[in-house]
């Protein structure tokens, strides 16, 4: 069997210099350069992005697209419009591949129904803000989980900062949806499973990631994930998803859901315990609790925003965990 052409597709957004990082070690490939072609595009990016990629030589083929300032959904597809490989690989601007990032994945499309997922590790003597160092430690512990089988990868794991399929699932899924700036890669990730694709993890197509992040940003990421939680399931008919979300809100640790309980929807209380979060999270031995408990709380504070509020959410939650005999969760916290 011919090995089959790739398409990597790289939005990016005013990181000029991490991009350049990227390309250099896009052309360091060990997979067949004739194979691979490159689709940059520039989501709006003002930092230089679009005066270098205008002067780049590559040894692979490159193809350069400028668009105003969609986001990185809107900028995948346009990505989508221009690939040409039977496999569609999706990198960000931040994760630099390894030398045989591309063969890994193309290794393990042993079959057309297959999303590969590489990690996105931290980067040896990358020195990282406490909340990205978090957050690291938790994909960490996902691989290593997804590796030694305690748990087959899902749609939940897929992070187009590095992942695989076959460009037609793409373009029958009608690609990512515009309308979230959040959670747009596992959105479409649940719809690529309702069509019966596997989800498989190759730990050997790694991608080193340089990540940063303001606090704040971080600090919204969850929330716009809780929100788009309850968005999935109300209006995406992934019925199962706030179902499971409020019930793993039950086996959440005691000091988290007490956290919950405590701030959720009372702004007067949420402000100062998220400022002594923060300060917690630069202290190394309360930092992973610290941040554990402040993407929790978003990430709670989210659903209960689109849901309608503090009561909703506990109610629902109580609804879906409480069970004759046993306490409620609010009464366990």
């Amino acid at each position: 069997m011919n090995a089959p052409t790739v398409t990597v597709i790289l939005p990016t957004y005013n990181r000029v210099d991490r991009l350049r990082r990227v390309l250099t070690a896009l052309q360091a490939q060990v997979y067949p350069h004739p194979l691979i072609d490159v689709v940059v595009i520039s989501d709006g990016s003002t930092d230089g992005t679009n005066a270098y990629m205008a002067g780049m030589q590559s040894v692979l083929a490159l193809h350069f697209v400028e668009q105003p300032n969609q986001g990185a959904a809107a900028a995948r597809n346009t990505g989508l419009q221009h690939a040409t490989g039977e496999i569609v690989l999706f990198l960000d601007d931040d994760v630099v591949p390894s030398a045989n990032l591309i063969s890994e994945h193309i290794r393990s499309h042993d079959a057309d129904d297959v999303v590969v997922l590489g990690p996105m590790l931290s980067p040896p003597g990358f020195a990282m803000q406490p909340w990205v160092h978090w957050e690291q430690a938790m994909l960490t512990k996902q691989y290593d989980d997804m590796q030694q089988g305690r748990w087959e990868p899902t749609a939940r794991q897929f992070y187009t900062g590095n992942s695989s399929l076959r460009r037609h699932w793409l373009t029958e899924s009608g690609g990512f949806d515009p309308g979230f700036r959040r959670a747009e890669d596992v959105e479409l990730g649940y719809r690529l499973a309702g069509r019966g694709l596997r989800f498989v993890f190759n730990a050997n197509a790694i991608g080193w990631h340089f990540a940063e992040r303001s606090f704040s940003s971080w600090l919204d990421t969850p929330y716009q994930y809780g929100r788009n939680d309850v968005i999935f399931t109300r209006d995406k008919g992934q019925h199962w998803l706030l179902p499971t979300q409020l019930a793993e809100f039950g086996s959440r640790h005691p000091l988290i859901r007490a956290l919950v309980r405590g701030c959720l929807g009372r702004p007067l209380v949420a402000m100062p315990a998220l400022a002594l979060l923060r300060l917690a999270a630069h202290i190394p031995p309360l930092s992973r609790m610290a941040c554990s408990s402040l993407f929790n709380l978003q990430h709670y504070q989210g659903i209960a925003d689109e849901l309608g509020g503090r009561h909703a959410f506990f109610a629902i939650s109580n609804e879906i965990t409480h069970k004759p005999g046993q306490p409620s969760v609010t009464e366990r916290t």
